[in-house]
């Protein structure tokens, strides 16, 4: 996969402000950087990854993950909805944690395309409470766990609405596994992470599913760029059910 390729996966799709705080934002009358950064968070990041996410090399990875789905599904870090192009038909209805509104405007297109149920359920997937418990059948994160601020309280909700038998199907970048690309990583995350709507570099997030509560079951994990490109380039796909 080109460094060209690795761009268009970045920013991650799931903005670091949602849109309680942009209205809490626009009563202030923020202005200057303040005013600068909610736009880039808010505006032009959702532009730029309903733009860039797709594709041939990304879909050879999203592809599997999702056409592994059945029956109900919580897309989390939904974005503008390229999923949903890549579902069976054995998927009922879609459910959304998204908290970037522009992206969901965006999405309508690939939502009508669907003829089926796509709901955006909430907009912050630390906080699932519109959902009964064992009330999904698969939960997919396509590239958003590295921005969900909670991580470890989403996967909670994520394995507490999770039906018996159900999965969490993923496709994430994640801390590298040897120590010179990992070590670069956490270098560039204090700037990255304020360039990219919050996005994580350094999460090594098989391991972090696995302490939510899950067994995982890596399918893929290799770089997918060469020399300085790896420090965001580490990704991993899978499986993860209830212990």
């Amino acid at each position: 996969m080109s460094g060209r390729t690795l761009s268009t996966l970045y920013p991650a799709p799931y903005p670091r402000r949602d849109a309680r705080h942009s209205a809490a934002g626009r009563g202030r009358g923020h202005t200057g950087a303040v005013g600068v950064r909610r736009w880039w968070d808010e505006r032009a990041l959702p532009r730029l990854t309903h733009r860039s996410c797709q594709g041939a090399d990304v879909d050879r990875w999203r592809a599997p993950v999702c056409r592994a789905a059945t029956g109900v599904v919580l897309d989390v870090g939904f974005g503008s909805g390229p999923n949903l192009e890549h579902y069976p038909s054995a998927v009922t209805r879609v459910l959304v944690a998204e908290p970037s509104d522009l992206a969901w405007e965006l999405s309508g297109p690939r939502r009508t395309a669907f003829e089926r149920p796509v709901e955006r359920t909430t907009l912050d997937a630390a906080d699932l409470s519109a959902l009964a418990d064992g009330s999904v059948d698969t939960v997919v994160t396509a590239w958003s766990l590295c921005t969900v601020p909670e991580v470890d309280r989403a996967l909670a909700e994520a394995l507490r609405v999770l039906r018996p038998g159900g999965s969490l199907r993923f496709v994430e970048h994640s801390l590298a596994p040897d120590a010179g690309a990992a070590g670069w990583q956490r270098r560039v995350q204090p700037v990255w992470g304020r360039v990219a709507g919050g996005c994580h570099v350094d999460r090594d997030l098989p391991a972090t599913i696995g302490a939510a509560g899950f067994v995982v079951e890596l399918e893929q994990a290799r770089y997918i760029a060469p020399g300085p490109f790896r420090a965001w380039g580490w990704f991993v796909s899978g499986t993860a059910r209830p212990r």
